[in-house]
């Protein structure tokens, strides 16, 4: 089946279509037994996504659980996952995916399906558990003989047994909690001389591929926590808020080698039902309603459409196709659909950055784009807000190079630097491009957040003073924070610095500076390194290499001994606490 978008509706409209979450009650025959069902089903006009959350409230179970219902219509089940389920007629049976045959006393099992129907699409009535009906009330008879256990390196705190209603979304889901610290990131920073000044911030979860959601031990680039892991330990911290970013598009990054994805140009059907649907039944799950789950969506896709086609310096034939077939757009808008639903979620769509898109000729028609892609998901609504320099290494501030500058009768826009660009730096870009944004029809209250870990460029080579030269190119050159050889080089970076730590609320417009690519994380290999994850080598990563037309055709500016995207890189981790700005105590 072809999941269908939700067009036209409003967020409230698009809520109203989950159903409400059912407890459902009937007598037990077995005084030990207990259980408790809490399902949704996200519809459109002849077809839906299901979630179904079991909770046992009795004894432990060891030997595999089993959840049946029936079905009141003519609903057809047509994929499911992180469950084996099988229909016959209305009857539906689910069965334990053979990695977790264990339920224990207060453990949550959750699977997720897509269904078609037609005419109405009523809600089971009841439902058992290993042949008991699920009375939401019972609970054990015996203690349980396998204490709770406590994910590593994480605070002994316990969550709520039941989750908190859901309430109307925040304005900004940053203010006022504390965001989730990734144990496995944490565990690698530590391991560094230092590390532990800065391993207690909040780092995004990246899903870079199918594999991520269930987690796996076999990569070099993902940890081995998958998406609930991360869920239960956030809870587990007590934490306010957690970041997973959403990469996984068809024909990923058609510019960039070192991030290619898994999924071929024309895999959208795959992206929906295998990537995008999963994640979403996971983090629908009732017990993470205390989490404001934020979901950063597809890293560097939709700018691409703008600047990287034909008739573009860094046009390619990837870019022209993913174009062409619209894979781009009406992903993000499936993923801003699916994940906008949620009570408790809030999306942020990536903006590139200033050294990307903040030339007239880039700047409108790219919020036209994303615009396009907001629609695409049926209401602007579906967006919290926008990101801009993510994973990238554009100054917050350039507080002597300014568009405004003159220098001997000369605007700093004319230098080699800046070449034209409107501006020189992403505070100021992000607060002009939400105007632009909400000018072109977002709400009002989106806010930017601003990719900050590695930005600070501080250490001995960050300029104290503007320079005294009068020839425009050397003045800004001596000026300017950000110390690449060019703005447009973007792979792992010599020189650069932590920048300014996650902070809520910073600026006018600023929902947070975040710290979205987890320092420390490479940005893709010196070389060719063969993997089975789908990321290529680009020569933008290779410090010998003297460039093309995106970057000047300068230098790459990249360290060497760089491992593949996403794996740990000590010695850069190592430069950037070195290199903080502000700088490390």
């Amino acid at each position: 089946m072809r999941p269908v978008l939700i067009r036209g509706l409003t967020a409230v409209a698009a809520a109203s279509l989950i159903s409400g979450l059912g407890v459902f009650a009937a007598t037990s025959a077995s005084a030990a037994a207990g259980c408790r069902v809490d399902y949704t089903a996200n519809s459109w006009s002849n077809g839906f996504t299901g979630s179904v959350s079991v909770t046992n409230l009795g004894d432990p179970i060891s030997g595999g659980w089993r959840l049946t219902w029936a079905f009141p219509g003519n609903q057809q089940i047509t994929q499911g996952w992180s469950a084996t389920i099988t229909q016959s007629g209305q009857a539906v049976t689910a069965t334990n995916p053979s990695w977790a045959g264990s339920l224990p006393t207060n453990g949550n099992a959750t699977f997720g399906f897509n269904a078609s129907y037609s005419g109405t699409n009523t809600a089971p009535a009841t439902f058992s558990l290993n042949g008991t009906a699920c009375t939401g009330a019972t609970g054990p008879t015996t203690p349980p003989t396998t204490p709770p256990t406590t994910p590593p390196t994480t605070p002994p705190t316990t969550p709520p047994t039941t989750p908190p209603p859901a309430g109307a979304k925040v304005d900004n889901p940053y203010a006022g909690v504390q965001g989730y610290v990734n144990p496995e990131w944490k565990a690698k920073a530590d391991a560094e001389p230092g590390g532990n000044r800065v391993s207690s911030n909040p780092t995004a979860v990246w899903l870079d591929r199918i594999a991520a959601i269930e987690g796996t031990d076999d990569s070099s680039s993902n940890g081995s926590m998958g998406v609930r892991d991360h869920l239960d330990t956030a809870l587990a911290q007590g934490a306010g808020y957690i970041q997973f970013v959403i990469y996984n598009l068809p024909g990923r990054d058609c510019a960039a080698l070192a991030s290619n994805g898994e999924l071929g140009p024309n895999e959208l059907p795959r992206y929906k039902t295998e990537y995008i649907d999963p994640i979403a039944a996971i983090q629908a799950d009732a017990k993470y309603r205390s989490l404001r789950i934020i979901n950063v969506i597809e890293i560097d896709s939709l700018p691409n459409l703008i600047t990287n086609t034909s008739g573009q310096a860094g046009g390619t034939a990837t870019c022209d196709t993913m174009k062409a077939n619209g894979g781009y757009v009406q992903g993000v808008g499936y993923a801003l659909n699916k994940l906008g639903a949620l009570p408790n979620g809030y999306n942020y769509v990536d903006a590139a950055h200033h050294g990307w898109i903040g030339w007239d000729s880039n700047f409108g028609p790219t919020a036209d784009i994303m615009l396009a892609a907001a629609q695409a998901s049926g209401s602007v609504n579906n967006v919290t807000g926008f990101i801009t320099n993510t994973a990238n290494y554009s100054a917050l501030r350039e507080p002597f190079v300014q568009p405004t500058t003159t220098v001997g009768g000369q605007s700093v826009r004319q230098s080699k630097w800046v070449d034209w660009n409107q501006y020189t730096d992403e505070l100021t870009f992000a607060q002009a491009f939400r105007q632009k944004l909400v000018s072109v029809g977002f709400n009002s209250n989106i806010g930017m957040l601003i990719d900050t870990s590695r930005n600070g460029w501080g250490g001995s080579a960050r300029p104290a003073a503007a320079s005294t030269s009068t020839v425009i190119d050397t003045y800004v050159n001596e000026s300017r924070i950000d110390r690449r050889i060019h703005a447009g080089n973007w792979c792992n970076q010599s020189g650069a610095g932590l920048g300014e730590r996650p902070t809520a609320a910073p600026a006018a417009g600023i929902d947070a500076y975040v710290w979205v690519k987890p320092p420390g994380e490479s940005d893709g290999s010196s070389s060719l390194i063969p993997n089975d994850e789908g990321k290529g080598f680009d020569r933008m990563c290779d410090p010998t290499y003297t460039g093309n037309a995106r970057n000047g055709n300068s230098l790459s500016g990249a360290l060497p001994g760089a491992p593949i995207s996403g794996a740990w890189f000590s010695a850069q981790f190592r430069q950037l606490m070195a290199n903080a700005y502000p700088a490390l105590s």
